[in-house]
């Protein structure tokens, strides 16, 4: 049985006395937390400071990109192995703000997802269609070809190792989201095609994230589909009081 996941994508914002001050928080609030599966991802700044207020939690420490080099001349990146450094576990990749606003490719999400998964880390890999592309009509072929790009090389055994979250990019950040039968919907499709890439055990142990303004008010409609196993949590993760009710939805 796949294990409830909720991931918090603190994206620019916090300062590195107001990121340990929250991760302090949460690691109070969580001490005795044992069914879900928690990850936050602060500032690159925050990383070392926030590791030592998570000291003896079980609250995962992710960052909100990585460099696909592990070392050289790339001025302004960071290295997987920095990352390790500073206490990271966990690294999201091909976030539509990296894809839509920064130009990330397919082709060098898929380098940074292997890179990644080489260096032993967790990959939460972002996939999503624009408005656009949904009304339009090609939301599958969209997700499709990002899976298939995004996880190119990638084996069936390392494929334990990722973790795919659906975000539809018209949803994040606008207070809009996909209702959650349409969040499954997409969902099951990820699924299946994990199931041909793969195969059907691969993809039923497929952990499978929603992304797009989830909050208190929605989370636990979203985690009473059958294909919805967490989600990636942007505004919402940025307070104790709107983080907390969503990792406790089933309370």
């Amino acid at each position: 049985m796949r294990q409830p996941y909720i991931a918090g994508n603190w994206k620019m914002y916090k300062t590195v006395p107001e990121a340990v001050s929250l991760a302090g928080a949460l690691a109070s609030a969580l001490a005795s937390e044992r069914g879900t599966k928690v990850m936050i991802a602060p500032p690159f700044t925050a990383l070392h400071a926030v590791r030592d207020a998570l000291k003896g939690s079980r609250i995962l420490l992710g960052a909100q990109n990585a460099c696909a080099e592990l070392e050289g001349a790339h001025t302004g990146e960071i290295s997987l192995r920095m990352l390790r450094d500073a206490g990271v576990t966990v690294v999201i990749l091909g976030h539509s703000e990296r894809r839509h606003v920064y130009g990330e490719s397919d082709t060098l999400v898929n380098r940074k997802v292997r890179c990644a998964v080489a260096e032993k880390f967790e990959v939460i890999l972002c996939v999503g269609e624009t408005l656009e592309e949904r009304q339009s009509g090609v939301t599958e072929k969209v997700v499709e070809t990002q899976m298939r790009a995004g996880l190119a090389a990638i084996t069936e055994p390392e494929l334990a190792q990722v973790t795919i979250a659906y975000e539809p990019v018209w949803a994040i950040g606008t207070g809009k989201n996909a209702t959650p039968q349409d969040a499954n919907a997409v969902h099951a499709f990820i699924r299946g095609l994990a199931g041909s890439m793969y195969n059907a055990a691969a993809a039923r142990a497929l952990t499978i994230l929603y992304g797009g303004s989830v909050k208190p008010e929605n989370i636990r409609d979203l985690m009473a589909m059958e294909n919805v196993d967490g989600a990636l949590v942007g505004g919402a993760s940025l307070k104790a009081e709107t983080f907390l009710p969503v990792v406790k939805y089933d309370r």
